[in-house]
C-alpha cells in the first residue's frame, strides 16, 4: 500500500523540449548536477497551443523529473538555464502518495553539487 507524500515531500515536474536529442541532454544534465533524482524522456507529442497571438503546433519531447519540494528551486533554475525556449514549459505537481521507499531514494538523489551552471552553453553547442 502507498504512503501519503509526507516528508519528503516529491514532486513530478513536466516539461517539453523541441527535440530527441536536446531532451535527452537536458535530462543527463539534470541528473549529473543531481537537481533531479530521475527524469523519464517521453515520446514524441504533438503540441497546440497560443504563441504571440497566433494558433501554432509543433512536435516536442516531453520530460518527467522527479524532485523533492525543497529541492525544486534549483531544478527550476537548472532548467531554465538549459532549456532553448524564450518561454520554456515548467509545471510542478506535488505527489499525493507513493512507495516510501522510492520517494527516499527521490531525496536522497537530489543533492545538489556546487557546480552551478557551468556546462548550459556545453548543451547549447551540441544542438548547433
Amino acid at each position: 500500500m502507498s504512503a501519503p507524500a509526507a516528508d519528503p515531500a516529491v514532486w513530478l515536474v513536466i516539461s517539453t523540449l523541441p527535440d530527441e536529442v536536446t531532451a535527452q541532454a537536458v535530462a543527463r544534465e539534470l541528473i549529473e548536477r543531481r537537481v533531479a533524482a530521475c527524469v523519464n524522456v517521453m515520446a514524441p507529442c504533438r503540441s497546440v497551443y497560443r504563441w504571440q497571438g497566433a494558433v501554432d503546433a509543433a512536435t516536442e519531447v516531453p520530460l518527467v523529473a522527479k524532485v523533492t519540494a525543497a529541492g525544486y528551486p534549483a531544478l527550476e533554475a537548472a532548467l531554465r538555464a538549459l532549456h532553448p525556449y524564450e518561454l520554456p514549459e515548467i509545471v510542478a505537481l506535488p505527489v499525493a502518495a507513493g512507495f516510501p521507499g522510492y520517494l527516499a531514494w527521490v531525496a536522497a538523489e537530489t543533492i545538489p553539487d556546487s557546480n552551478g551552471c557551468e556546462n548550459d552553453a556545453n548543451i547549447r553547442e551540441n544542438d548547433a
